[in-house]
This record gives structure tokens, C-alpha cells and sequence, in this order.
């Protein structure tokens, strides 16, 4: 069959470790056959990120704002450990964070729902989506490691030269601090993001902080998403019959559980991370999360919401096969893909999108499967655990009939 053509590049970022290795062989058996790929490529494994000492990071999200479409595959965020490890010159900074910043973008994250695979919560019935605040907090943080007694101070000088200061801690021994920050404009961008996204998907959005304690920092969050929800958005959720509301994140958490799921959670950065991988391992698997960056100006990242699986890639080297859940990678590929087709107006490549994740899902329905997958699988067909490899060729073999 003729390929399907591109007309504008893809953004692709390749990563590490097992992901990397995956990344060829879903582009060998189930892309590259079929789509006639155009990718600007960026190589974020950690050992070219220490070559161009990060700067192909940067590079790769000023491209996904030059092209509008990235996709990327899971990298390490080095630890002390992976500086040893890799020889590296310092400790980089998270790759993802990286991007997120200059996207300054919202991260949704979603679970894949298969037939024969039951959440683990009894109630969830339908998919629970994450909205992640993808910018600063923790992760643009300032640390310090208190080497001894001294004073610890909140210090702001302003462009007029006025100054605050407030103490945070008198120390009278060694300890930590950290200095986290965000800003009203990145904070409005996310509430838009969240509440677009509601409103495209009609379905209800909560909203969590802890403005209790935080009477500052997270009261802004629930002032500035109240503002402009009532603003901007109040009458199309009224008109859509769908809800906003604002809860403190342990109430949320009880409320999640009880829930039947259906509905945008949106989080701060840290909440989010955290949360998405509760929710997508009780829905079935880390592997089963789609997850992609929304920027206010209409970018898109699509990735994979899980790490470099670096047990099994310990394993690959060793010679040994792998069992490797590879379907948030392909369902990144396949979003990644359909956005390219949508913005370009080539109808091919979003049904290609389609087909490839209906292959997906059917391979795993009818009893084919990684190794993840199988110790849930409650479906008629027994679990047949295969490696990464066998999965992705049944997957081609459905894809190949389906476009024939």
C-alpha cells in the first residue's frame, strides 16, 4: 500500500534506556511502514544531553513551538547515582521540566481502558484525566543544604526598590531549605487549559489545593481559577451541564476514590505527577496512561507518563528478552500523529492515529499481552504474555488488515 504523506515535520525527541529501544522498534513494525514519517529528530538521551551540556533540550522545545507538534520518549532526570553512572559534569535538570517551562503548557494525562482489565477501584467506570500544572513549584525550585546554625529569610526586592523580608527559620543546627515560585500568568494559563479542555470534552473539572495551610502560594491558585472561571467560563459549563468546583486535595483524593470517574482533575505540578501515577496504576498499568502538553498558544508534546523502565533495559543488555508494556509510547506516537494530521489537514494520517490504537487495544482484548498485564486479566481469552517485540507484530498484523 501507497504510504501515507507528511507535510510538515514532526517534532521527535528520543529518549532512554528501554524506552529508547522500544522508540525504534514501534517506528520500525508500526510507523514506518505505513507513514511516509517526517520528524525534526532531537536526541535527549542523557549521554547527548551531556554532550551539548542540555542545550538539545532547549533546542527541541523551541522546535515544538516552531512546528506545533512534538512527540517524545521517556528520559532520565539524573540523580546522584546516574551522575556517577554516565560520568556526567552535573546534574541536569529534569528534560520534561525543561520543556514545560518554555511550553508553559497544562499536562493531560488519561488512562487506555481495555475490556478484561478492571480498575482497581470497583466504582471507576469510566477514564479519570489529570490536568498537571506543567510549570515551576518544585520543580524550578532554588535548594539549599544548611550546613549549621544561622538564620533562614524570605527575602523579595522589588523593581521600585522596595523590600520584603520575613524569616522563615532560625536554625540552630543543619538542615534543608527550598525557595518554590510561580507566576499569575502561567497560573492563568493553566486554569484556561483546564477549563477549554473541560468545556471540549464536556465533561465536569475539580480542582484541588491545600489553601488552608497555604494561605498565599495556593490560595492565588484558587483565586486566580475562580476569577476566571466566573469570568470567561461560568455560562458555557452551565450551558454544557457540566461542573467546576474547588475542594482541598485530601478531600479530593476521598472524593476520587468514591467516584465513578469521567471527570478532569486538575492539579498543581507536584500533585499532578503524583496522582497520575496513582490513578494509572489502579486503572491497570504506568503503561497505560496517554499524556500530552497543551500550551495556552495551541502547541502540542505528546509522551509516554512513565520512566525508562531501566530494569528491563539492565536486562536487554544482558542479552535477555523483554516484556515491556510499549501502548503509552504507541498511544503517544498515534496522538502525536492524529494533532499532525488534524492541523494539516490530512484525514489519512488521524484515521491511521485511529486504527493504530484500535490494533492496540484489540491485540490486548483478545488475550495478547506484556508481562505488566497479565497478573490483572480477567477477560474470556486466557492472558498470552509476550515480548515487546511479538506485541508490537501482532499489533502490525491488525493495523496491516484494517488499512488494507
Amino acid at each position: 500500500m501507497e504510504k501515507i504523506k507528511m507535510t510538515t515535520p514532526l517534532v521527535e525527541m528520543d529518549g532512554d534506556e528501554m524506552t529508547r529501544i522500544l522508540w525504534q522498534q514501534i517506528k520500525d513494525e508500526v510507523i514506518l511502514p505505513f507513514v511516509d514519517l517526517n520528524t525534526e529528530y532531537y536526541d535527549l538521551g542523557l549521554v547527548h544531553r551531556e554532550e551539548t551540556k542540555d542545550q538539545v533540550t532547549v533546542d527541541a522545545a523551541n522546535a515544538n513551538k516552531k512546528y506545533g507538534v512534538a512527540v517524545k520518549c521517556a528520559t532520565i532526570t539524573p540523580n546522584a547515582q546516574r551522575v556517577q553512572e554516565y560520568n556526567l559534569t552535573q546534574m541536569w535538570k529534569s528534560p520534561n521540566g525543561t520543556i514545560r517551562a518554555i511550553l508553559d503548557g497544562t499536562v493531560f494525562r488519561a488512562p487506555v481502558m481495555v475490556k478484561g482489565i478492571s480498575p482497581v477501584v470497583r466504582t471507576w467506570q469510566q477514564p479519570i484525566t489529570i490536568a498537571r500544572h506543567a510549570f515551576g513549584d518544585v520543580y524550578r525550585a532554588a535548594e539549599y543544604r544548611v550546613p549549621g546554625a544561622g538564620k533562614a529569610e524570605l527575602v523579595f526586592t522589588g523593581a521600585d526598590g522596595s523590600v520584603f523580608r520575613e524569616t522563615i527559620n532560625d536554625f540552630d543546627g543543619p538542615g534543608v531549605l527550598q525557595g518554590q515560585f510561580n507566576k499569575d500568568s502561567s497560573i492563568a494559563s493553566f486554569a484556561r487549559s483546564c477549563f477549554q479542555f473541560a468545556v471540549d470534552t464536556k465533561q465536569d473539572l475539580w480542582f484541588s489545593t491545600k489553601d488552608t495551610i497555604s494561605k498565599k502560594y495556593d490560595h492565588t491558585f484558587k483565586d486566580i481559577f475562580q476569577e476566571i472561571y466566573d469570568a470567561e467560563y461560568k455560562e458555557k459549563f452551565e450551558a454544557l451541564g457540566i461542573e467546576y468546583f474547588y475542594t482541598l486535595i485530601d478531600d479530593a483524593v476521598a472524593r476520587v476514590i468514591r467516584s465513578k470517574g469521567g471527570f478532569i482533575w486538575a492539579c498543581k505540578n507536584y500533585d499532578g505527577d503524583v496522582m497520575s501515577d496513582m490513578v494509572s496504576t489502579a486503572f491497570g498499568s504506568l503503561a497505560m496512561m496517554t499524556s500530552v502538553l497543551v500550551s495556552p498558544d495551541g502547541n502540542y508534546e505528546y509522551e509516554a507518563a512513565h520512566g525508562t523502565v531501566t530494569r528491563h533495559y539492565y536486562k536487554y543488555l544482558k542479552g535477555e528478552e523483554t516484556s515491556t508494556n510499549p501502548v503509552a509510547t504507541l498511544f503517544a506516537w498515534s496522538g502525536a500523529l492524529r494533532k499532525r494530521g488534524e492541523l494539516d489537514g490530512i484525514d489519512a494520517l488521524a484515521r491511521y492515529a485511529d486504527a493504530l490504537e484500535k490494533a492496540t487495544i484489540d491485540t490486548i482484548e483478545s488475550g495478547v499481552m506484556t508481562g505488566d498485564l497479565c497478573g490483572m486479566w480477567e477477560g474470556e481469552a486466557p492472558a498470552r504474555k509476550v515480548t515487546s517485540l511479538e506485541f508490537l507484530r501482532e499489533i502490525r498484523a491488525r493495523l496491516e488488515q484494517a488499512l488494507a
